[in-house]
């Protein structure tokens, strides 16, 4: 498309200074990159509505589409912006209500649009946008995403996304930022007829397309997260059921497996059924009954796409750590998310660690209480050897998935969560947790999306202090905000044992621990930092050995 110079320098004008300004108007914007600050020329709207149709064919590896940004302008508004991979051709470009095409320039993975007037706040614009073209493949997915062309082992097309570190702009049009979710969407994909599409919601119908090809017409009647957008595309077979929900309503659950895996499937599907109710019980109503409960077997590990998680552990309990506690922890790690992530969703991603560190604590919860304490201690254990420190798992200014992900959001994350519960006791940790998933009766009762809501860490915090009563500032200032831990220091002279707590900056750390004497435990507390027992002559002493507490020695 020419461009005037005029228009060049509508589009290239400088903009006024502001802190959602993120780069230049036209600065190249990482495609692989996803969060971070808000550019400002996203940020003059807000998405209601997607309405996505995209045709995926395996035989050439290309897709095409057509996607509806349907959203309401929040400030003065003359140009906006989206996302998508320069892999992919721009097509055609224009406003629902109007006719014509808009000019656009391509700042890297960020497209920038001209609108022919200044849209006003409270204005409703629909941007439709065509595109095509051969999707980014994955190197390395789910961690280094993008399309999946793989083949079934009869041979047949395996087709999967995965971009939750890159963005859904990796495969379509989209304001790829965690802070807007539309509130639904539609989603229609047309694939050769013989392949199944399994995607998010709940299926509307599925009709015939030209050559023998078929569409499928997906419908998600909740807030998600782009990110959580997923196809997956094999000669799947269905296993399904109804199941009664602990807020008194029913709603589907259905296993995509490939025909291969029928008979693996079957036997699987019990498995997810039991830890789906675990999880109502000890969180609360599954989140998105209104649509459903969704397993599909993918090519690659796993994935939370919201209603339709992928699994691929391949029916290997040790898929996702490596070692066998009894339970498949790839299935039930992602379907944490559908609470840590889906339905509580980081409101920028240097929170990130409320949907990790979450999930991964409720794997040492399952086995809590499913094969005892003892054995999610050892999980907790075996966690902790892979707490690195690197970084704090909460920054305090706003990141992107790239800068803030790693090891330390799940096994530190999952650690802290631990320590909390013995600090403020058990009733004070369950309801704060909770209520971080669940505002009250109602929200938990809820269908109709209205219980889907951003979270900080800042939120937990408040959450945790107010169902404990106590100031737990310092607590979340060591743990979650610094990177170091604190050290648990020991001195002994004659029979009184002294312990004391050497915390990063010097930073208060009034951390209680346990200590056993002989057998009897009693609970030390560490008034500013410090704390001392008698221990009678020749007595065995063991100072927090059920490690309640994350320490660095």
């Amino acid at each position: 498309m020419r461009h005037s110079l005029a228009l060049a320098g509508l589009l290239f004008g400088a903009l006024p200074i502001s802190p959602l300004v993120a780069q230049a108007p036209c600065a190249p914007v990482d495609p692989y990159d996803s969060g971070g600050p808000l550019d400002a020329d996203e940020a003059v709207y807000d998405v209601h509505f997607y309405d996505l149709a995209v045709t995926v064919n395996p035989a050439d590896s290309t897709i095409s589409g057509r996607v509806d940004i349907h959203a309401r302008v929040v400030a003065p508004a003359w140009r906006i912006a989206f996302d998508l991979d320069t892999l992919l051709r721009i097509d055609s470009l224009g406003l629902a209500e109007e006719p014509g095409a808009l000019p656009f320039v391509r700042c890297g993975g960020r497209v920038r649009v001209a609108l022919p007037v200044t849209l006003q706040p409270g204005a409703i614009m629909t941007l439709r946008v065509a595109y095509s073209g051969h999707p980014r493949v994955a190197p390395r997915p789910p961690w280094d995403g993008g399309f999946q062309w793989a083949r079934t082992r009869s041979g047949a097309p395996w087709v999967a996304t995965s971009n939750q570190m890159l963005g859904a702009d990796v495969w379509w049009p989209v304001k790829d930022h965690i802070s807007d979710k539309p509130d639904s969407m539609a989603i229609s994909v047309t694939a050769p007829g013989s392949l199944v599409v399994a995607s998010n919601g709940r299926l509307q119908s599925v009709d015939d397309a030209p050559d023998g090809w078929k569409t499928w017409h997906w419908f998600v009647s909740t807030p998600i997260s782009t990110y959580n957008v997923a196809l997956n595309i094999a000669p799947y077979r269905t296993i399904d059921t109804t199941v009664a929900s602990v807020a008194g309503d029913s709603f589907p659950v259905v296993f995509y497996v490939l025909p291969e895996d029928y008979a693996k499937g079957v036997a699987f599907f019990p498995e997810i059924l039991a830890q789906l109710a675990w999880f109502e019980r000890r969180i609360g109503p599954y989140p998105f009954r209104a649509d459903k409960y969704g397993v599909a077997q993918t090519p690659h590990l796993g994935m939370e796409h919201q209603s339709i998680i992928a699994y691929g552990a391949n029916f290997d309990n040790r898929a996702m750590t490596g070692v066998d506690w009894g339970f498949d922890a790839l299935h039930q790690h992602e379907l944490s998310h559908e609470w840590w992530g889906n339905l509580v969703t980081n409101a920028d991603w240097k929170d990130m660690w409320l949907h990790e560190g979450f999930g991964t604590y409720m794997q040492a919860l399952f086995l809590e209480d499913t094969q005892g304490v003892d054995r999610a201690r050892a999980f907790l254990r075996a966690i902790g050897r892979s707490v690195a420190n690197r970084a704090p798992i909460a920054p305090r200014e706003a990141t992107s998935t790239q800068r803030i992900y790693g090891n330390d959001i799940y096994f530190k994350g999952a650690r802290v969560l631990h320590t909390l519960r013995w600090l403020i006791g058990d009733d004070a940790f369950f309801r704060a947790i909770r209520r971080l998933a669940y505002a009250d009766d109602a929200a938990a009762q809820s269908t109709d999306g209205s219980a889907v809501h951003f979270a900080t860490t800042a939120d937990f915090i408040t959450m945790a202090e107010q169902e404990s009563g106590r100031d737990l500032g310092w607590f979340f200032e060591v743990y979650v905000f610094r990177a170091a831990l604190p050290a648990l220091v020991s001195a002994q002279m004659g029979d009184q044992l002294t312990l004391y707590w050497e915390a990063p900056n010097d930073l208060p750390f009034p951390m209680p621990v346990e200590v056993v004497i002989d057998g009897a435990a009693r609970r030390l507390d560490m008034t500013d930092g410090r704390g001392s027992v008698r221990v009678p002559s020749g007595a065995a002493v063991e100072v927090d050995p059920n490690a309640w507490v994350l320490r660095g020695r």
